[in-house]
């Protein structure tokens, strides 16, 4: 029978991995020692952990509550053994999945991640850039990226930088339909229009003391923010857009800010990761770096 500590850390490579081949794979063992780890700590819990049929195999919820908890303590034995200024090249080994917003995700993550991925072999990436909020549990996400406000209070959070969001057309569509004075006088001209892909229905506009404002005339609807930009850009409507996508174009004189009396609060861009307690050193090195990038004004707010 083996050691508990042993019989978890195999568990929690089959969690992590799509099978038990690939588990153990990442350990250097054999498939049959994993099953053996599963099936010995499924006894000894009296829970089924993983669904198996033809096509492969699934975690269970209560599999999923359980390899939480053991990442936690197997990763707490493990830095009792470790010094905390050195990692081995098999501590920064492993997968890492990160979600983030397309815009950002494409923009800034991907380029500046490449470094780190050549002084760092071991470490794979798996990046799901998209704007619907992402399950981290059931996707087994290690890193997220969102504009807004932390859904989940068990999350590890660290706010990066601000967000703002701008008013934009291009110098000859306000020429041709003027300069609105008020949110309301937005609903006389065409307007570009970004859905929320969580629930389908069109985002409002966000100004100060807490007003909202959806306009009635969109020539577009999106659920792409970088769509969103080209139209307006194309002049074929306003559109309110986030710094990192208007505030080059408006340097360059290419779009014209309205309203701005009424922008505004900016929001919170934040790193987070949804585990508390001790994480391994390859997700802790990633999450470091991604917080590192997205602090720097230089590089969030650089245009490309």
């Amino acid at each position: 029978m083996l050691n508990r500590l042993e019989m978890l850390r195999l568990f929690c490579a089959a969690a992590d991995s799509s099978s038990f081949k690939e588990a153990a794979a990442r350990l250097g063992t054999s498939p049959q020692a994993i099953t053996r780890a599963v099936k010995e700590l499924e006894e000894a819990v009296g829970e089924v952990l993983f669904h198996r049929n033809t096509r492969g195999m699934q975690i269970t919820e209560f599999g999923t509550q359980l390899a939480e908890h053991a990442r936690e303590m197997v990763t707490g034995v493990d830095s009792l053994f470790r010094p905390s200024d050195s990692h081995s090249d098999r501590d920064l080994a492993g997968v890492v999945r990160i979600t983030a917003p397309s815009t950002i995700g494409r923009r800034y993550l991907l380029r500046s991640l490449l470094p780190l991925l050549s002084q760092h072999p071991g470490i794979k990436l798996e990046l799901s850039v998209t704007n619907l909020v992402t399950h981290v549990v059931d996707k087994k996400i290690d890193i997220g990226v969102r504009i807004g406000l932390p859904r989940d209070n068990r999350f590890v959070v660290r706010p990066v930088a601000k967000v703002d969001f701008f008013v934009v057309a291009t110098p000859e569509f306000i020429a041709k339909w003027g300069v609105p004075r008020n949110p309301q006088d937005l609903s006389a001209v065409p307007t570009i229009e970004l859905t929320d892909g969580n629930t389908g229905r069109i985002w409002p506009w966000y100004f100060s003391r807490g007003m909202q404002f959806t306009p009635s005339m969109p020539v577009l609807v999106t659920d792409d923010p970088e769509v969103e930009c080209d139209a307006v850009l194309a002049g074929m409507g306003y559109g309110q857009i986030s710094n990192h996508l208007a505030e080059h174009h408006i340097r360059a004189g290419r779009l014209v800010t309205v309203l701005d009396s009424y922008q505004p609060e900016p929001w919170e861009l934040y790193v987070y990761r949804p585990q508390r307690g001790p994480v391994p050193a390859r997700i802790r090195l990633v999450f470091d770096r991604i917080v590192e990038i997205l602090s720097d004004p230089d590089t969030f707010n650089e245009g490309r």
